[in-house]
């Protein structure tokens, strides 16, 4: 019974995530408030989600001290870029055009299950970690309590790292990983989605 529910609901999970609309949860109208806010941001847009949810799950799948060092890595760095926000020197389209090529190679380097060798990951994982961060930091000075606000997009980061690394560690089993590589097949083909709808919108 099990299987054909995986067989069934795999392809669904596909399709929802392909059929999404670019989400652009980089610019929140109205007021912001503090933790909560910030814990909400990254859960806002599926690009964000995503991106976030392929560093957990590519850490999983590479086993060993990937499983932690790059979920720890990515929040530590993020803060960077939000620092590097909060001046708001950087045009906001480059920034959106890397974090859906962020969502593309992670989601690709699931697919292929490259191993890359620790230097090379964590540098990728930093770059992108960067663009990440700058958004949540043009809107931090917005925020009622700045800091707060910082503390929930990290926590909200690593609460989402840490499902990538639970469902990376459950499917990883599952034929020989090949789910794990489905999904991360279909993660990059959401950023490639997102991608179109930025050249395009």
């Amino acid at each position: 019974m099990r299987q054909p529910l995986l067989h069934l609901g795999l392809p669904a999970f596909l399709l929802a995530l392909v059929s999404a609309l670019p989400a652009h949860a980089h610019v929140m109208d109205g007021p912001l408030g503090g933790f909560g806010s910030g814990f909400g941001h990254p859960l806002a847009g599926f690009d964000h989600l995503l991106a976030m949810l392929a560093v957990g799950l590519w850490g999983a799948q590479m086993g060993g001290r990937s499983v932690w060092t790059l979920p720890a890595t990515f929040p530590m760095i993020m803060c960077v870029g939000g620092i590097i926000g909060m001046t708001g020197v950087l045009p906001d389209q480059p920034i959106e055009y890397g974090i859906a090529v962020s969502v593309i190679v992670l989601g690709g380097a699931i697919a292929a299950a490259w191993r890359a060798p620790e230097w090379a990951a964590l540098v990728m994982i930093a770059a992108f970690a960067l663009m990440h961060g700058y958004p949540h930091g043009v809107l931090a000075p917005r925020a009622s309590d700045p800091a707060a606000f910082t503390v929930g997009f990290v926590v909200s980061t690593g609460v989402i790292h840490v499902i990538g690394i639970a469902i990376g560690a459950g499917l990883k089993p599952i034929g020989h990983g090949r789910l794990v590589q489905a999904l991360g097949a279909a993660i990059s083909l959401a950023g490639l989605w997102f991608l179109f709808g930025l050249i395009t919108g």
